[in-house]
């Protein structure tokens, strides 16, 4: 069944679980993107809304789509602090070392952004502290360049003991 698109990716950012639900039903598309590259998961995960994200992804989301720039929903989720859209994404199996176009990691997005109780779940689930962006910057050289002094702290220590 041919849906407009945009309805889907409209309920999505309200995080109107039952009209996602109905469109679903009707066999709607969980992974079209909009004029950006905004996928339905990108745009519920952004916004915090966890239950039309686990809607989204139990219908057949695809957890690492990317939008036209190479950000996805984890990234946006740990850029904006929302740790319990990260926890589900983690524990459903998101890649935690996508790099978008930049070479940017949810983990530096929450370095920078001073998340820090996101920094520390991503890195105790496995997100690899040492990538570098197309600057050759880590986590922990964004975490400087912000004043986020929590997170050199954390990431320093960590590569103490590397």
């Amino acid at each position: 069944m041919e849906l407009n698109p945009e309805v889907i990716i409209h309920a999505a950012r309200l995080g109107e679980v039952a009209v996602l639900e109905e469109i679903i039903n009707k066999g709607g598309e969980v992974n079209v993107q909009d004029e950006k590259g905004y996928s339905p998961l990108i745009i519920a995960c952004y916004n915090n809304h966890p239950e039309a994200a686990a809607l989204l992804l139990n219908a057949g989301a695809d957890i690492n789509a990317s939008d036209f720039g190479g950000n996805t929903a984890l990234m946006g989720a740990s850029f904006k602090g929302y740790r319990p859209i990260v926890q589900m994404l983690i524990d459903r199996g998101a890649d935690l070392n996508l790099q978008h176009g930049n070479g940017g990691t949810a983990l530096m997005f929450a370095a920078m952004f001073g998340r820090n109780e996101i920094v520390e779940l991503l890195v105790e689930s496995g997100a690899d502290y040492s990538l570098v962006d197309s600057r050759g910057m880590t986590a922990k050289d964004l975490a400087i360049q912000q004043g986020n002094e929590f997170a050199v702290k954390y990431l320093s220590a960590l590569e103490s003991t590397f």
